[in-house]
Order: structure tokens, then C-alpha cells, then sequence
């Protein structure tokens, strides 16, 4: 072998193993722009900082939310959405991007009231088996305006939710709780 046969091996190698380098990190590019347009746009893992949500969801918990859906129907009563503060709890101290996570008790339109730790809506007593323990303080009657909602957490008595900040916006509504994917135990739909 010649040396410049050696010098062409070596070239061709080396050539090869840049092809395989740039081909690797075109895919891991394309990978990441793909995770960063789903986590925008179509959904997104989040973790449950305290006990609002017992005994539906825990501490801990961490869940799928889904964004898509809440772009072609709004929330509707019994959901359980992830949203952005309102102003009333940023003008607490809470900040913008901190994600709140309650279940819909009243869509636009609706009269919520709490009368002896039971909930209303429309007049009609809630069905809420999955509540902790019925709400210990009452809540007067109100009207739900248009494109905002109502929300509790299902631990009534331990919930900062609209019953104390007001109604939540639609626009701050980043989408549905639909699936919880640890612990291992508590796998599955929500």
C-alpha cells in the first residue's frame, strides 16, 4: 500500500465518520424541536405541588395535560384543568407562569352557591364522590360571566380557588388533566 493509498482510506474514514456525526445531530435537532412544539402546543407533563386536589390527586402525582382540545370546546363542569393565575392571585404574590390545578364547577351562564357544605349549581345539588369532605363554610350565589369559569379543588377546606380569588378567565386556561403517569401505582386516566 502506498501512501497515498493510506492518506485515502484515512480521508474516507474520517469523511464517514463525520457523515454519521452530522446525521446524529440532525436527528437529535429535529428531536428536540419536536418535544418543544409538543410541550407548546399539544401537551405537557406537570407535577402536583400540594394536597388542593385530594383525594383526587396527591402530592406529587404527576400528570399529562392536554392542550388541544380547550381550542375547539370550552372546559366544561367536572373537568380538571391546569391553568395560569388570574390577576387577583398575582396580585397576591403568586407569579404568572406558576400553574394552579382545580376542577370545574361552573361554565358561563351558571349559579354556583355552597349551602351546608353542599354545592350548587343552577339550584341543583352537585354529585361529588370525589370530594374529601364537604365545604365548612357557605358561599353566596353567584353568576358565572361569560368566558370564565368557576373552579374548586376537591379538598374544599384546604383549596385557594374561586370561592376566595374569583372567577378564572378561559384565556389563562392552559388545558385538561388527562392522565397521571407516576407513581407507577396511580397509573392511568384521571
Amino acid at each position: 500500500m502506498t501512501l497515498h493509498e493510506s492518506d485515502a482510506k484515512q480521508t474516507s474514514a474520517s469523511s464517514k465518520v463525520w457523515r454519521i456525526w452530522q446525521e446524529n445531530l440532525t436527528l437529535v435537532a429535529i428531536a428536540l424541536c419536536l418535544a418543544l412544539f409538543i410541550r407548546t402546543f399539544v401537551a405537557e407533563p406537570r407535577y402536583i405541588p400540594s394536597d388542593s386536589m385530594l383525594p383526587t390527586l396527591y402530592t406529587g402525582d404527576r400528570l399529562v395535560v392536554e392542550k388541544i382540545s380547550y381550542k375547539f370546546h370550552p372546559p366544561q363542569t367536572g373537568d380538571i384543568i391546569v391553568f395560569q393565575p388570574p390577576l387577583e392571585l398575582q396580585r397576591r404574590g403568586y407569579p404568572k407562569d406558576q400553574a394552579f390545578i382545580k376542577r370545574v364547577i361552573g361554565e358561563p351562564g351558571e349559579v354556583i352557591t355552597v349551602v351546608k357544605g353542599k354545592v350548587y349549581l343552577n339550584g341543583q345539588p352537585l354529585q361529588e364522590d370525589y370530594i374529601a369532605e364537604p365545604a365548612n363554610q357557605p358561599f353566596p350565589p353567584v353568576t358565572v360571566p361569560k368566558d370564565e369559569f368557576f373552579v374548586m379543588g376537591d379538598n374544599r377546606n384546604d383549596s385557594n380557588d374561586s370561592r376566595y380569588w374569583g372567577f378564572l378567565p378561559r384565556k389563562n386556561i392552559i388545558g385538561k388533566a388527562i392522565f397521571r403517569f407516576w407513581p407507577l401505582d396511580r397509573i392511568g386516566l384521571i
